[in-house]
């Protein structure tokens, strides 16, 4: 993701979701890894979004995004 954004917690879920879907990164990976596809300029606003909503840079990415909902149940 190279383009300027407001990160709300909604636009970084978003984004960590599609990444996970792509297979690009795990949810077991810590969300720190969500740093290589934000703009740097953008993420200490990134950062503070998340730790407003409790989320830890340490945490999984399974965690910001939240369970899984599979399509064919």
């Amino acid at each position: 993701m190279n383009r300027s954004i407001h990160a709300s917690i909604e636009v970084i879920q978003d984004e960590a979701r599609c990444l996970v879907e792509r297979r690009v990164i795990s949810r077991h990976q810590p969300i720190y890894v969500l740093f290589h596809y934000f703009p740097v300029r953008e993420w200490v606003e990134v950062e503070q979004e998340l730790e407003a909503n409790d989320f830890l840079l340490r945490d999984p990415v399974g965690d910001l995004i939240g369970h899984a909902q599979w399509s064919n149940d």
